[in-house]
């Protein structure tokens, strides 16, 4: 167990750096300057340029920035000047990861539920209507149902609020809209696994030895069905992670998605740099801790891996 967590730790490592690499050499590959568009002239522009050090040449800046990292530093915003990248990344994360974690607790319930009541149904036209409404959920754009959830339920109806998180209110709308897609992935998920555990032959031994269905359905068969939602939870969890900068842009919700999206828009390299490095380290941490989770199911996993 030991030897395959430490595995997945040098993995996760590995990916961390090659992300770094790419999202540094992507960001200062970006035409224009931080400092331009504020009526700046040529001569404050170069002396800005050289005070942060972007006059250097970009192998010189690449590792300076590893050197930085490598002490826990982010650097100081371009465009908030006096304003640490770790301060931004501590006021917003909390909040998008709070959101997501939420999102993806709403979805693995809702989705287990609907995907056994999928499975075990009898009812064609109930399980056609799952099966629709899943369909949906997978093909809708969380932007687009982030839209029409504030038109009918913010304004036709007024039932909740559309902008901020100043009440738990607030928090409604952007829940559903991140919870949605993974509500349809897991329960499409958790039907198929469970319909081909139900075909399993320790399922008719556990028939034949004359277990109660309730017993062999929970307590075996959604076991089983579990360790592909177990596997499939760093991704879902990434998605959650990704999908809420959209989200927190159409609410106005102050997290690292909201940020992360203006520091593009204004070229500013320590912020892209700081948000994307806490982003890919949060996802690669959720992949890890849902393989350990897959260990802990089921041991044959790390024999296998």
């Amino acid at each position: 167990m030991l030897l395959y967590v430490l595995k997945r730790c040098l993995i996760g490592a590995i990916t961390l750096f090659a992300l770094i690499t790419v999202t540094f050499f992507l960001a200062r590959a970006m035409p224009g300057s931080p400092f331009e568009g504020e009526n700046v002239s040529s001569e404050a522009l170069e002396e800005l340029t050289a005070v942060y050090g972007l006059d250097k040449p970009v192998f010189e800046q690449y590792l300076g920035y590893l050197s930085m990292v490598a002490r826990g530093d982010f650097g100081i915003s371009f465009r908030k000047p006096g304003v640490s990248v770790g301060s931004l990344i501590a006021k917003g994360a909390p909040v998008t990861m709070f959101l997501g974690l939420i999102a993806y607790f709403v979805a693995l319930l809702l989705g287990t539920l609907i995907g056994v009541w999928e499975a075990v149904t009898k009812s064609e036209s109930v399980r056609g209507s799952l099966m629709l409404l899943s369909t949906i959920g997978i093909g809708m754009p969380n932007f687009i149902l982030a839209i029409l959830l504030m038109l009918v339920f913010g304004i036709w109806l007024r039932w909740f609020p559309v902008i901020g998180l100043g009440t738990p209110r607030h928090y409604f709308l952007p829940i559903v809209t991140l919870a949605v897609y993974p509500i349809a992935q897991i329960s499409r998920l958790v039907h198929s696994n469970f319909t081909e555990s139900l075909r399993m032959d320790y399922v008719t031994m556990a028939r034949a030895k004359g277990l109660r269905k309730r017993t062999i359905l929970y307590r075996h068969v959604l076991r089983n069905t579990m360790i592909p939602v177990i596997t499939n939870a760093g991704p879902t969890i990434a998605f959650l992670m990704t999908g809420s900068f959209v989200v927190e842009s159409i609410f106005t919700i102050p997290g690292i998605g909201q940020e992360l999206v203006n520091s593009i828009a204004n070229r500013d390299y320590t912020v892209i740099m700081g948000m994307t490095i806490f982003v890919g380290a949060m996802i690669i941490a959720c992949n890890l801790l849902a393989d350990i989770g897959c260990c802990l199911v089921d041991p044959r996993v790390r024999m296998t891996k």
